[in-house]
């Protein structure tokens, strides 16, 4: 076992050990108020979560028409090279 999976693993069982540890807290009646506050952070999240994956649906869509548009040039005979952007990769 390496040092990032011995990272991971105690990640994981902190991670764990919080999420037990909040339903184990008192239990206590919420406002009127309160609950309302909640539905709207919730609706809200909602609506983040939602653009978010439309976002993704479109970034999805855009490098789907741009590999039909390379594999289209290869195809054709057309040169695919001068159009590619080479990534670096983060240091």
């Amino acid at each position: 076992m390496n040092i990032e999976d011995s990272r991971e693993c105690d990640v994981g069982k902190r991670i764990s050990t919080l999420i037990r540890s909040i339903g184990q807290g008192p239990k206590k009646q919420i406002t009127g108020s309160e609950l309302q506050t909640l539905k709207n952070a919730a609706g809200r999240l909602t609506q983040m979560l939602k653009a978010a994956a439309d976002a993704d649906r479109q970034t999805l869509r855009n490098a789907a028409a741009r590999l039909d548009q390379l594999l289209m040039n290869m195809r054709t005979g057309k040169d695919v090279g001068n159009g590619l952007k080479r990534r670096t990769s983060p240091k």
